[in-house]
């Protein structure tokens, strides 16, 4: 198919493999298959083993590709699984600088299995560009961030990380689960490597684990696809069908899910049991104009720190409509306590030290009335008063 389109929302439906010209089906057929049958020796229709390639799963790296600005996408069983091959890019020696809020998952993988190869990471204010380069020493060979971070929302510049990097001769990579393609694109900006928990937002329905890793250079590209090959943690067929499925609709449910966060966000920016409040999309917020340049909104993650006379564990045990559970970026609202879930793998003292506090309220705000979860969140509030 010819692509008459120039929108993100355009591309979404019809981006990457569109169809099946075998029948002229408008959905990608999955592939259901392990194998391929072979024509001769050396003889085949360009596929040969699903770990290797699988049509459906290929569709959807071209996909995720053309929405992010690249050129290769790369499919994975999670979104950690997207990450530890990309870490897999380094070798024994290497550093690799990190934000100093980020995933729980993303450190745990660090600090728990890299460590064991030699390979170190140093936690870093990277919003601060001046102070971060002054820690670029000679084993440092990537920075790695999150912008809006997990769980605070700060906000890091993405072109500046992107010529600092390029200034030292090492890689960017950033994690895009918070923004997606719609909101934010990262190597747009220069970033080397984007990642994914399509988990979240692009699956969008709480129904497919899945990660996504997206490169434009094309050795990185190569080695990525080695790496992707040779240990493994693809994506199934099917669950690439239904991440497919749930990308496109992608713009309509992030319009919506970003409108209530706004109005959600005032809301609680206002309300007298908040102690504080974290959004981009806030202009009272530190991030909010530089957010404002590198990103078409705040997105529809918010965390909140109710004050000291506030019963945490009355709050989430009150919430009806918002689900206390891990996970974001689904159609249904979703509160996490990030000190004890998201984030309990980091220490303590790190957690303190970054402003992770036990008082910490994440809500990933879904598609319902906002009214009926502000309803919500203020009776657990109101039930919670000491």
């Amino acid at each position: 198919m010819e692509k008459n389109y120039k929108q993100i929302e355009s591309a979404l439906i019809h981006g990457g493999i569109y169809g099946d010209p075998l029948t002229g089906a408008v959905n990608v057929p999955i592939y259901q298959t392990s194998t391929y049958e072979q024509q001769g020796l050396g003889q085949n229709k360009g596929w040969e083993y699903s770990r290797t390639g699988n049509p459906t799963r290929a569709a959807l790296e071209a996909l995720i590709a053309e929405l992010e600005g690249g050129t290769h996408g790369f499919a994975f069983a999670s979104g950690m699984a997207a990450s530890t091959a990309v870490l897999s890019l380094f070798k024994t020696g290497d550093k690799i600088l990190i934000s100093s809020n980020v995933y729980g998952g993303t450190f745990r993988v660090l600090d728990k299995i890299f460590k064991n190869f030699g390979i170190s990471y140093s936690i870093e204010d990277t919003t601060n560009l001046k102070t971060l380069e002054e820690k670029i020493t000679a084993d440092v060979k990537a920075i790695w961030i999150e912008t809006p971070a997990n769980p605070l929302l700060t906000i890091t510049d993405l072109e500046g990380i992107a010529k600092l990097a390029k200034k030292h001769n090492i890689l960017s990579i950033v994690d895009n689960t918070f923004m997606t393609p719609y909101i934010q694109r990262p190597i747009e900006k220069g970033i080397d490597i984007v990642v994914h928990s399509a988990t979240k937002y692009l699956g969008g329905h709480s129904d497919v684990v899945a990660g996504l890793a997206i490169v434009h250079d094309k050795t990185l590209a190569e080695r990525i696809a080695f790496i992707q090959n040779a240990t493994g943690g693809v994506l199934g067929p099917f669950d690439s069908f239904l991440l497919i499925r749930g990308i496109k609709t992608l713009g309509v449910r992030l319009d919506r899910h970003v409108a209530n966060a706004e109005k959600i966000a005032a809301h609680l920016k206002n309300h007298p049991a908040v102690k504080n409040i974290y959004y981009p999309g806030l202009a009272s917020d530190s991030g909010y104009e530089l957010n404002k340049k590198q990103a078409k909104n705040g997105g529809a993650m918010i965390s909140f720190e109710l004050h000291e006379n506030y019963d945490i564990k009355k709050f989430f045990s009150t919430l009806g409509l918002v689900a206390l559970a891990e996970s974001l970026g689904g159609v249904e609202s979703l509160a996490c306590h990030p000190a004890s879930m998201t984030h309990a793998s980091i220490p303590k003292e790190i957690r303190d030290k970054v402003g992770i506090t036990e008082g910490l309220i994440r809500l990933s705000v879904g598609i319902e009335s906002a009214d009926d979860i502000i309803a919500d969140v203020d009776k657990a509030i109101e039930a919670s008063k000491q």
